[in-house]
């Protein structure tokens, strides 16, 4: 289940990216202004087309993974355990946490072929700093799939810090896993697990 939700998840995900310039923009204009900037370089260049990792990965460095908070998105997936965290702990967390999220979403990319998606319009304030973008991705011959962004405003502007998809948060079945792991090795032990797991993902590359 988990990784049917981040597969799908970022297969949107990647289609958020947005240049400085639009830093401001409203989260679902973000959104839509830039989702055929990414489907146009996805089947413009036939190695992102044919899956080279390499050049997926940096697609992923440079167009998405920098309108993600990390932090928050390592917080929440750690759930009440953050707080018992010293910082070291807490910088390894996240760094650990973000290099399994950069491998995930670019192995999705690589799955990317005919999909489209559409923004459903946000009624935004200009006092709202925690919206929900949602969107749904019509896939040739399948179900759409309704995804829900949850979005912060921060001083350089809106980043996704959850992603629901039909109801299930992304953030939510990580928090499942590490749990567990804490409760049976301590957060130390979280760490070297995700660790030892993004080595291997690392390998096979």
């Amino acid at each position: 289940m988990l990784k049917q939700i981040a597969s799908a998840a970022s297969l949107v995900l990647a289609l958020t990216a947005s240049s400085v310039a639009f830093a401001q923009t409203a989260p679902d204009e973000l959104v839509r202004k830039n989702t055929g900037d990414i489907l146009t370089a996805i089947k413009a260049d036939k190695d992102l087309a044919a899956g080279d990792q390499k050049k997926i990965e940096k697609l992923a460095e440079e167009k998405v993974l920098p309108y993600f908070n990390f932090m928050h998105m390592t917080q929440l997936a750690v759930g009440r355990n953050w707080k018992d965290a010293s910082d070291d702990q807490k910088k390894a967390l996240i760094e650990q946490f973000r290099t399994l999220l950069v491998r995930t979403y670019s192995t999705s990319l690589s799955q990317f072929r005919n999909q489209s998606v559409d923004v459903k319009p946000l009624k935004l304030s200009a006092t709202d700093t925690d919206v929900i973008v949602k969107t749904i991705i019509a896939q040739p011959g399948g179900q759409p799939i309704p995804i829900d962004y949850s979005m912060e405003k921060l001083p350089e502007g809106w980043k996704v810090f959850d992603v629901l998809i039909d109801g299930v948060s992304l953030v939510t079945n990580y928090r499942s896993s590490f749990n567990t792991e804490i409760k049976a090795n301590g957060i130390d032990g979280l760490v070297k697990s995700l660790s030892d797991r993004n080595a291997k993902n690392s390998a096979k590359k």
